[in-house]
């Protein structure tokens, strides 16, 4: 049997172009870095970095029960959410278990825009169309390959974006979006959301490969000045533990529910609608809550911990395994997260990481374990 061949973005030979180095991932052929982790991950935390997302999909509801249906749909409170105005959020199992996080926008009244994970695009749509297939009045369109999704990432990605558009970018707060006219093309959404911790824009743009190409040489031409690199998936990886964002298939999975993620904060068991998985997330908290929990480590030793690796006590009994592990560049630390059980969560707790079959020392710290200054 012949292999699938990977998926391309509209963007592919340009990062050829470029050089970048190219690896599968999740079905998709992308760039995992162009000039090096290090510096891509530095130049988002100190000037400006700029990443292809647009193996991301979207899926849009809209019609007069289209809020109905991200009600029972999403965890969070969409009926909290303003135009033009979006959120975190996830799809979840009936156990209370993740088949997704997503981000929502709201683009007018019975209108939104669900942006799911590149990995689980299929599932979430099929997902997406078997539990609200049903319910009167909404559109289910998968736009997934309509859009090139670019992210213009770090403090200087507004000075970058500004010189391209008249949209007063200065007037979007952090998770809201508008529309306006970005490199010569008219009706882009233009978000102010990403995946890195710092400042930043996602800009949706069509997704054939000359619009795309120029949009991004005209990105980079107004960045020069401030240091511009591109970014593959490695600094972003780097990027988003430091700054504790979950990544699904490590921290969420269908096998691990809400509170044990720590996102309980997005997850409104108040509101009036009876989402998927509601009623097993109150028999969790009724019950006191998760066994596990997940939490930050650092390093103590000398030792990366890598995905994957055990947990233990120091007297060598595994209590669990971590998640997602490197070193952090900002930090100059080894860091990780790892699920343990409650009792070992207090800061401070001391374990070890199994590293090349050596217990190495680490212990638990707050999360996130870089938060940018606010200005």
């Amino acid at each position: 049997m012949s292999e699938t061949p990977l998926r391309k973005t509209a963007l592919n030979a340009t990062h050829r172009a470029l050089k970048a180095k190219m690896v599968d991932f999740g079905g998709w052929d992308m760039p995992v870095e162009y000039s090096g982790l290090m510096a891509e991950h530095n130049a988002v935390r100190n000037g400006v970095g700029v990443f292809d997302v647009s193996h991301m999909g979207d899926i849009q509801l809209r019609g007069p029960g289209s809020l109905d249906a991200v009600q029972k749909l999403l965890m969070n409170d969409a009926s909290k959410l303003q135009i033009g105005q979006a959120h975190y959020s996830a799809m979840l199992t009936p156990e209370g278990t993740f088949v997704d996080d997503v981000v929502l926008h709201k683009l007018s009244e019975n209108d939104y825009l669900i942006v799911i994970n590149a990995g689980t695009r299929e599932k979430d749509v099929q997902w997406v169309r078997q539990t609200i297939g049903q319910m009167p009045s909404t559109h289910i369109n998968d736009y997934s390959d309509m859009y090139t999704q670019i992210a213009i990432q770090g403090p200087r990605s507004i000075d970058v974006l500004q010189k391209l558009t008249d949209t007063d970018l200065s007037t979007i707060k952090n998770y809201w979006f508008t529309w306006g006219k970005v490199a010569g093309l008219y009706n882009v959404m233009i978000a102010r959301t990403g995946y890195t911790g710092e400042d930043g824009f996602e800009i949706y743009i069509p997704s054939d490969e000359a619009t795309s190409a120029r949009v991004w040489q005209e990105i980079f031409a107004a960045g020069e000045e401030f240091g511009i690199l591109p970014c593959g998936l490695g600094a972003r990886n780097t990027l988003r533990l430091e700054s504790s964002m979950a990544l699904y298939g490590h921290e969420i999975s269908d096998t691990i529910n809400v509170f044990e993620a720590n996102l309980g904060r997005y997850c409104k068991l108040d509101k009036e609608s009876d989402f998927v998985g509601k009623s097993a997330l109150q028999t969790i908290q009724n019950a006191g809550g998760p066994k596990r929990k997940l939490v930050g480590l650092e390093i103590v030793e000398r030792g990366i911990a890598r995905d994957g690796y055990p947990v233990t006590t120091l007297d060598g009994t595994v209590i669990g395994e971590v998640t997602s592990g490197s070193p952090s560049v900002t930090l100059k630390k080894n860091i990780a997260l790892a699920y343990v059980p409650v009792k070992y969560t207090a800061l401070d707790t001391e374990v070890a990481v199994t590293i090349r079959n050596q217990p190495v020392k680490a212990k638990v710290v707050p999360t996130p374990f870089y938060k940018r200054a606010k200005k």
